[in-house]
């Protein structure tokens, strides 16, 4: 009903004027935009620092610039002319609200964008609290997690490929922004926050239990490979040689794995063998090699569709070991028919898949539901250029055509 009332998106009329890089501020963006947001990102005229990271098509284009920037606009200025850092300045008065990872000082100063509007809502993204420099693979290395990431009995630390923390960085930036936007409907005032993507990782760390158990136990957790720790989780593999990983942290889900593989007598024999009480996930834990192993004699002489059938039919929480590859061309759930994606004609790259906001709306029993809005494309470095300039600050089309011929402004590369 929301939605409906508003012109269709939860974020109709919000205005977000992004400068950044990488990928915790445009994760923040763009999940903003999926949900009806007008989001503008500026970059210095040519690409920024992340316009052509990998991984690139065969022409070098970014399918991670693509990827990160879908639903938004793009302006293309010269970041070192104080004339276009005038004319960023306007655009954020102009929108509200401003969300950056570029060091908020100079022209950027919450001050003086303050100074511009009163009731500015602003994120700014750092990498430490003090302002010192970090990224996701500095900050994880901190935290803990390689330390006990890999091979129980390893002692080299491995880092994790997916950059949780800037994605959560990104996402914690998007839950400020609409909090703070919802303060200003209600009470006039706008809010500048900072937001340190070491916070952000640290808090999670926190709400983990990792720093409760180091100061509270004395102790922390150990490396144990691809169990899961304090709980029921295990690689488990078919005679064809398919990997899987099946979970049982609930009863239900304990219940269901075990009928599931006709393993309930011999568990139960290593349970009254060892004294535990298989009920506690803590002693599912303890037990784990024996009780894999019994699940494994199962599992381990039926081929993987088998496998696939009983445990769909019993109800078990589990999934397949596949590659970037096998996700994209076995898994049912990327084909635009599941209802995420859709095909996509992205400029420069040609056509491929591309997801909306993972967000389902439902209005209530018997109504219509789905994702919200479709997928949508990223656009081309200074596509919107013109647009901006004119629509949100009213520029003629001779003030600026003299911006282009300053080049202070520029449009799509030919």
């Amino acid at each position: 009903m929301f939605a409906a009332m508003i012109g269709g998106m939860p974020l109709d009329g919000l205005r977000v004027v992004e400068g950044s890089a990488f990928v915790a501020a445009p994760s923040g963006g763009m999940a903003l935009a999926q949900l009806g947001a007008e989001v503008v990102r500026f970059d210095r005229i040519g690409g920024g620092i992340d316009h052509s990271r990998w991984p690139l098509t065969a022409e070098g284009r970014s399918l991670y610039w693509a990827g990160l920037n879908k639903g938004k606009k793009s302006l293309a200025v010269d970041l070192t002319n104080p004339a276009a850092h005038e004319l960023l300045a306007g655009l954020i008065g102009s929108a509200g609200t401003f969300l950056t990872n570029f060091p908020a000082r100079g022209w950027m100063a919450p001050e003086r964008l303050v100074a511009r509007r009163a009731d500015l809502v602003m994120v700014a993204i750092t990498g430490n609290r003090d302002g010192t420099t970090a990224v996701d693979y500095t900050i994880n290395a901190a935290m803990g997690f390689p330390m006990v990431t890999g091979p129980a009995g390893g002692t080299e630390p491995i880092n994790s490929v997916l950059p949780a923390w800037d994605l959560l960085c990104g996402q914690t930036a998007a839950v400020g922004i609409l909090a703070a936007d919802r303060r200003r409907l209600l009470t006039g005032e706008g809010s500048v926050m900072t937001l340190a993507l070491s916070d952000v990782a640290l808090a999670a760390t926190a709400a983990l239990g990792y720093v409760g158990e180091v100061q509270v136990n004395g102790t922390e957790r150990p490396r144990c490979g691809n169990d899961l720790y304090g709980a029921f989780g295990a690689e488990l593999s078919t005679v064809d040689g398919r990997r899987f990983y099946a979970v049982a942290i609930s009863r239900r889900q304990w219940d269901a794995l075990l009928e599931a593989t006709d393993s309930a007598a011999a568990v139960a024999e290593i349970e009254a063998a060892r004294g535990l009480d298989f009920g506690d996930e803590g002693d599912r834990f303890e037990a784990r090699q024996q009780i894999r192993a019994a699940m494994q004699a199962w599992t381990g002489g039926r081929p993987f569709i088998e496998v696939a059938e009983r445990f769909d039919g019993c109800g078990v929480c589990w999934g397949p070991y596949q590659t970037f590859t096998e996700l994209v061309e076995s898994d049912p759930r990327c084909s635009p028919d599941a209802g995420l994606f859709t095909e996509v004609h992205q400029p420069g790259i040609g056509p491929y898949l591309s997801p909306a906001s993972p967000l389902h709306l439902g209005h209530g029993a018997g109504s219509e539901s789905g994702i919200l809005g479709g997928a949508a494309v990223a656009p081309l470095l200074g596509e919107h250029t013109d647009e901006v300039l004119a629509g949100w600050l009213g520029l003629s089309g001779t003030e600026i055509g003299r911006l282009h011929d300053a080049g202070i402004v520029a449009g799509t590369a030919p």
